[in-house]
């Protein structure tokens, strides 16, 4: 099946204003932890948001927005479901959520407990978003999507009172909603260098990054969850990212270490995206300008994988 090219615009100003006010109508900022990973290091605690994740900024603006009486439709490796279920049930509004077949049985478990539609198509999570965009609803992409993007940008408002001074931030990529909502906070701030690290098994961003538009990738298997996938045709995140951040990746191997690194130093339970950062400080893959912020973003993922990842 071949589906039209969905046409997105990039957020303007006002929706960034807009999505402040909707994700802290809402949300509590969360906190900063002060780290040894560089001197005077910070690291961004997404992992306590309600969800576990960051990505119910993206859902709650990207709900505060729905057109009235419409149904909200997406795909998700399983945080922005989990996000989009959340959020539906915080607004009021109906929402059917479809995942791959091979998404995270932790996070399929939490999608559950909520009062939403959950469709399981496919073993990618490409077979997922092509199912999802064939449904009749407003869908709502876990990247693609000015509202979501903006929605993400809140993590940087809120840096703005956590971390004076220059600032290097960096945060996992996979769609890209994430570092084009922190690359856009860091135009308007002026003294942030965004890092993007994506998995070196999923690089569909770098990849329409360098080939100046949206091309298919290889998919391999990863710790890393959730930032793998092929991008949307169309999708606006890399032309955001292009020239406004630094993109990198890194190895199962080098996650692995992070995830044992955050849990023997910081006592944190992360999920393989959301170490994805603290993976490419400690590898070398981020050259540091000021001071150091690492974003992580979710800690969703099951006992098993977790004690494999920490015993591997």
């Amino acid at each position: 099946m071949t589906l039209d090219v969905r046409a997105v615009r990039p957020p303007d100003a006002h929706d960034l204003e807009q999505a402040w006010r909707d994700v802290h109508s809402v949300l509590a900022p969360t906190p900063v932890l002060p780290s040894a990973l560089a001197p005077d290091a910070l690291l961004k605690l997404e992992t306590f948001q309600p969800t576990g994740s960051f990505k119910v900024r993206g859902a709650l603006a990207a709900l505060a927005a729905l057109p009235e009486g419409e149904r909200a439709v997406t795909a998700s490796a399983g945080n922005h479901g989990l996000a989009m279920a959340y959020a539906a049930s915080r607004v009021g509004a109906d929402a059917t959520v479809v995942v791959a077949e091979t998404a995270s049985p932790a996070k399929i478990a939490k999608i559950q407990a909520y009062p939403v539609e959950l469709v399981q198509h496919g073993t990618l999570f490409d077979h997922a978003e092509r199912h999802a965009l064939s449904f009749q609803g407003h869908y709502v992409s876990p990247y693609n999507d000015p509202h979501v993007i903006a929605g993400q940008a809140t993590i940087g408002r809120e840096l703005d009172a956590q971390a004076d001074g220059p600032l290097t931030v960096v945060a996992a990529l996979g769609g890209g909603g994430l570092a084009s909502g922190l690359s856009l906070w860091a135009r308007e701030r002026g003294n942030v260098k965004v890092v993007a690290v994506e998995s070196s098994e999923s690089r569909a961003v770098s990849a329409a990054v360098a080939a100046e538009r949206i091309v298919a990738v290889e998919i391999g298997s990863t710790i890393a969850d959730g930032v793998t996938g092929n991008l949307e045709p169309g999708s606006v995140t890399p032309a955001l990212l292009s020239g406004h951040a630094e993109l990198t990746a890194v190895t199962d191997a080098e996650i692995h270490a992070a995830m044992r690194w955050l849990f023997t130093e910081h006592g944190l339970v992360v999920e393989g995206a959301g170490a994805c950062g603290v993976a490419a400080v400690l590898a070398g893959k981020v050259q540091i300008e000021g001071r150091l912020v690492v974003v992580l973003s979710g800690r969703n993922i099951t006992v098993q994988n977790y004690t494999e990842a920490l015993n591997s």
